[in-house]
């Protein structure tokens, strides 16, 4: 096992450079693989659409919601399991397995610039596809317009770099990209079920959804659906991006030690 040791960096060219250089190149292979193509954008614009029968019969205005707020805090969540974590797990796994990790680390890139630059495409695509799914549900659904946008941005990108460190940490336990989907799919099940993504947390059990809330998404879908509610006090607020930044640490610490840069043997 090849544990993350920091690495400086060299100068010869601006890290801007670099990591625009390595995105585009990950880019173009994430483009040749149909299958993570099809994942990263399809199935985020379908599943969205698997939540209506779950609320079906519910009260969500006593909750302080509605169909269109729902939905988007679902398209969202999906966006970020589908096009940033799953295609991540895949992508960190099979550049492993292709020494393509391996022969960067002997270029001028340091390590962090090297995971960076591999999550910067489906970063950016998650990004757009929130954007896009949260202006198609404000169009067609009655959605309305976010009531503490901060908010919701603070969900939104607290999530990209949770899910991409929790992708990278992952692959560090995927032995082949073949199996990369289902050693991803523990953290899926539980952040649809638990993190109010394909069923909101304001209709779980006080108990259940108390002990949902420390789930690893729950601070950035709580943030991002309170944002657009507005039904989130300051403390709550607080509390979530205190546990936001509480997993990200935790994540960016393991990966740090358990990522691995050569093919599992």
């Amino acid at each position: 096992m090849s544990a993350l040791a920091p690495r400086a960096a060299p100068a010869s060219a601006p890290t801007a450079r670099r990591l625009r250089a390595l995105a585009r190149a990950e880019l173009t292979l994430l483009g040749r693989n149909r299958s993570a193509v099809l994942t990263a954008l399809l199935v985020p614009l379908a599943l969205p659409f698997t939540v209506r029968p779950a609320v079906d019969g519910i009260d969500l205005r006593a909750k302080g919601l509605t169909l269109g707020t729902v939905t988007l805090t679902a398209a969202i969540g999906f966006s970020l399991l589908f096009a940033v974590y799953t295609s991540l797990v895949s992508a960190f796994v099979a550049r492993r397995e292709e020494l393509v990790l391996k022969r960067l680390r002997t270029g001028e890139l340091g390590d962090p610039e090297i995971l960076v630059g591999t999550s910067l495409p489906a970063m950016c695509i998650g990004l757009v596809q929130a954007l896009v799914l949260s202006a198609g549900c404000v169009l067609l659904l009655d959605a309305g317009a976010p009531e503490a946008p901060y908010l919701t941005v603070l969900g939104l990108l607290s999530g990209l770099v949770l899910c991409a460190a929790l992708a990278a940490l992952t692959s560090a336990f995927t032995r082949t990209a073949e199996s990369a989907q289902v050693t991803a799919l523990p953290l899926v099940f539980v952040s649809m079920i638990g993190s109010g993504i394909a069923v909101p947390a304001q209709i779980l059990p006080d108990r259940f959804a108390a002990v949902c809330e420390l789930l690893p998404l729950s601070p950035a879908i709580r943030l991002i659906g309170g944002g657009w509610t507005g039904r989130l006090s300051t403390s709550e607020a607080l509390g979530a991006t205190a546990t936001a930044l509480a997993w990200t640490v935790v994540a960016v610490f393991a990966v740090r030690r358990w990522f691995r840069w050569e093919p599992r043997r």
